[in-house]
């Protein structure tokens, strides 16, 4: 089976939040067919969706085309809600709803950095812990008092829902996503792909 992961991107999105995760699925689809040469099929695709198909500008001025937008993109099974500067898509009702109505249709749904406050404003949030940029815990307490925000975490697995800490945590998170995807052995081979060092079982 293939597993779709959306990323969704958007301007002054940090682009670590999204480049490391999609760097960490993409290299696992290479690494399974090293060991599985024979297989046909590939465990990751992997696309990014912007609002409209317009570039976005990443931090720093990274100019990105999405694949899809919302309303072309494929089936999701793995949403990633990445960071960055979210003022305005914390105000933008299209890219609330989206994230809402798209998550009901996903196997997982994950936020890295300040991406939980888009998860926390469509309610994926709401009765689970949750975790951010070690700058933005204190904001994510007060915009939202319900939650349980926890500290010092690389990423709190709720299940279905998963956050991550910050930028380079989203690359742990993303390894974990695929451990609980496919197996543990795929995530060590791709971490080592990678020469990442894998920060594991801190949630």
């Amino acid at each position: 089976m293939t597993f779709s992961v959306g990323i969704f991107i958007f301007d002054n999105v940090e682009v670590l939040d999204f480049a490391g995760p999609y760097e960490v699925f993409t290299t696992a689809s290479r690494v399974y067919k090293k060991l599985h040469i024979s297989s046909i099929e590939i465990p990751f695709e992997v696309f990014t969706i912007g609002k409209t198909k317009e570039p976005i500008h990443a931090r720093a001025g990274l100019k990105i085309d999405p694949d899809f937008d919302f309303t072309s993109h494929p089936k999701v099974d793995v949403l990633l809600i990445p960071g960055g500067v979210v003022t305005e898509e914390l105000e933008d009702t299209s890219v609330i709803n989206w994230i809402m109505t798209t998550s009901e249709q996903t196997q997982l749904t994950a936020s890295i950095c300040t991406g939980a406050f888009l998860l926390a404003k469509a309610g994926l949030l709401d009765g689970k812990s949750a975790t951010t940029h070690w700058e933005d815990i204190d904001d994510l307490r007060a915009m939202f008092p319900h939650l349980a925000v926890k500290e010092n975490m690389r990423w709190v697995d709720e299940g279905k829902i998963i956050t991550s800490a910050g930028i380079s945590a989203g690359i742990d998170m993303s390894l974990h996503l695929i451990e609980r995807l496919i197996n543990q052995d795929l995530a060590i081979k791709t971490a080592k792909q990678m020469e990442f060092d894998w920060t594991q079982n801190k949630a």
